[in-house]
């Protein structure tokens, strides 16, 4: 019997638009090696690694009469070429032209009859870079069956194409409609609950589903000490358009630990901070009026641990993420005054729930920040937009370098969706002594996002600055 998709990956379906695609990314940056970094050893490393996550080569089919959520089937007609994709910058590229390049991939719907994936491979960089550009539908990544395929695609030492042939994959036998609807019955048979839930979803799309998914949202947001309050109003929230702009912002892990040793905290309390302050400075060059108790709302998830295990087991991630609503206190002009009131408010949630450390995400196999970024958005998904502005993912990597076959990483971006009425989301991410910010904003209400990314390392320097003084 094939898999069946949970509520919650079936609402990521239902919940699509042209508006907002609902699929996470990253945008990873490799020096390549004097051996070459080609196109065909690129899809030749897919190749081999697709067996790690076989869910990459299955598309999903919908259940004639809506009688139960769609299935999981192998794609008969699998083209890794299709997913596997090229493009090149007009030499010497630079990350404007990258970063374009980005926010027009982001805007394109993934196609549903297909397996829901893709990946560029970007030539023409400066400095004999490439970057590799990736797309993964929420419904497919869900941190325990599926992770995300840039988990599996890098490696902590060079790897050299294997030259052996790979066995072929022989795809099970599509099943046919009647075949669907039997699995449905005998699936209803055992829980008659679903067969009204499932007619009713067809009739009212995704609401019926997603009010289940949501259903928890208020006792969850009631638990984390703010109220079911709707948000702050402000540019952030804002009707989004199908375009998207992309930009980023760079730091040094050293620069905020440094930070973190003379003020306290944690490292994630003081990128919430550089957040807070770059915010600031947004809201101020944009004329809007700020008073000593103005905030800006960010959902922020964090990873925490189940029954069963803490997370560190390679390839067993779990999909343990609930989210914080942090008030950030934009309103305030000192910024170390701004990290004591977010090590304050985040403080209280850490209490509260076994939350899992930095330390405890490291030791996980692979690179685990893109399949972690997807869980953030996954929960964020899942709760209403009017009680928060923003997104903010923060999640640690590795601090050694990493490969694609030959190729080492020097950066990596992380790419996080819209919500239908918020303009901007921030991810996170620090690998090999870096700390990464990706910035996806709405083409219209966040023209100016690139400002936002140079005023994030401007409130890093601001930071620093205070902090040796």
């Amino acid at each position: 019997m094939p898999d069946r998709l949970s509520a919650l990956d079936a609402s990521f379906l239902y919940l699509e638009d042209p508006v907002t695609p609902m699929h996470v990314g990253g945008v990873a940056v490799f020096r390549r090696p004097r051996s070459g970094f080609s196109y065909a050893q690129l899809v030749t490393l897919v190749e081999q690694r697709l067996a790690l996550v076989p869910r990459y080569r299955q598309k999903v089919v919908g259940v004639p009469g809506h009688l139960a959520r769609p299935v999981w089937v192998d794609d008969p007609d699998f083209d890794v070429a299709y997913h596997v994709r090229r493009s090149a910058l007009p030499r010497p590229g630079s990350d404007e032209q990258l970063f374009d390049l980005v926010g027009r991939l982001l805007a394109r719907p993934l196609d549903q009859n297909r397996p829901l994936w893709e990946m560029y491979l970007v030539e023409g960089l400066a400095g004999g870079h490439v970057a590799l550009v990736t797309k993964t539908h929420q419904a497919l990544v869900d941190g325990v069956r599926t992770i995300d395929f840039g988990q599996v695609i890098l490696d902590a030492a060079p790897q050299a194409p294997e030259e052996h042939a790979e066995e072929p994959w022989l795809p099970r036998r599509e099943p046919g409609g009647p075949r669907l609807l039997l699995d449905a019955v005998f699936e209803t048979v055992r829980r008659p609950r679903e067969l009204v839930e499932n007619v009713r979803s067809a009739v009212t799309d995704a609401v019926a589903t997603t009010q289940k998914v949501a259903g928890a949202v208020e006792t969850l947001v009631s638990a984390i000490g703010i109220a079911a309050r709707p948000a702050p109003s402000g540019p952030l929230n804002a009707t989004v358009g199908k375009a998207r702009l992309f930009a980023v912002a760079r730091a040094r892990l050293a620069d905020l630990r440094g930070v973190r040793a003379v003020h306290g905290g944690t490292v994630n309390d003081v990128i919430l901070t550089v957040v807070a302050g770059a915010l600031r400075s947004w809201l101020l060059s944009r004329g809007e009026q700020i008073t000593s108790s103005t905030v800006v709302r960010a959902l922020v998830p964090l990873a925490v641990r189940d029954e069963v295990g803490d997370g560190t087991v390679p390839g067993m991630l779990g999909n343990q993420v609930t989210a914080q609503l942090v008030d950030l206190p934009v309103g305030e002009p000192n910024p170390f005054v701004r990290l004591h009131h977010v090590s304050h408010a985040l403080r209280a949630h850490n209490d509260s729930v076994r939350s899992v450390a930095a330390s405890a995400l490291l030791r996980v196999g692979g690179f685990a920040p893109p399949t972690l970024h997807s869980l953030g958005a996954r929960a964020a998904a899942s709760f209403s937009q009017r009680i928060f502005n923003l997104v903010v993912t923060n999640v640690p990597g590795p601090q050694i370098p990493l490969y694609a076959g030959t190729a080492r990483m020097t950066e990596m971006f992380p790419v996080m969706p819209l919500n239908k009425h918020q303009a901007l989301a921030i991810g996170v991410t620090s690998y090999d002594g870096g700390v990464y910010f990706g910035l996806t904003g709405d083409r219209s209400a966040m023209s100016d996002v690139d400002v936002l990314a140079r005023m994030l390392e401007e409130s890093v320097e601001e930071l620093l600055t205070t902090a040796r003084a």
